[in-house]
């Protein structure tokens, strides 16, 4: 083969995951716990495996109908929590996902009093922060990672 000859080339197209941040999803984190309590939900549907606009989908149709809070999710029922998980694209975790976030909720209410805040605001650092959130079930250290970049500025406040 000469230098003119075709040459095949594969390309592959990798997508970097997005990273979202809580100012592109109008929330304010650190200016109370309805805000707070937003992120913590959108970060932990993109802690799960789906894709992130199924996340964000699943997300603003919760908020649509003030599910937006422990206690409200709470209310629902297991194939409430499963018909929005479904609405929002969730096409084979959905049952998995209904039991682990109101196992969480359950969670967050009985350590918290549902407050992500107190929990904040009692943790001495990040690091305890992060273990803090990990004892909430479903709460990997991915989940803990996207949610705690909100929670930076909170911590370095206090070095101040």
């Amino acid at each position: 083969m000469d230098s003119n000859s075709k040459k095949t080339t594969i390309q592959l197209k990798i997508r970097a995951k997005p990273i979202h941040h809580a100012e592109d999803f109008n929330l304010d984190p650190l200016s109370g716990d309805d805000d707070l309590f937003r992120w913590f939900l959108l970060s932990y549907l993109f802690g799960k495996p789906i894709q992130s606009t199924n996340a964000i989908k699943t997300w603003k149709i919760l908020l649509d109908n003030r599910i937006d809070n422990p206690w409200a999710i709470l209310e629902l029922s297991d194939s409430q929590l499963v018909g929005y998980l479904h609405e929002g694209g969730y096409t084979r975790y959905q049952h998995v996902t209904s039991r682990a976030l109101r196992v969480c909720m359950e969670q967050l209410l009985r350590d918290y009093e549902g407050s992500l805040m107190l929990m904040l605001e009692s943790s001495e650092n990040d690091d305890e922060f992060s273990k803090r959130l990990q004892k909430l079930y479903g709460v990997g250290p991915k989940t803990a990672e996207i949610f705690m970049r909100e929670t930076e500025e909170f911590f370095a406040r206090r070095v101040e």
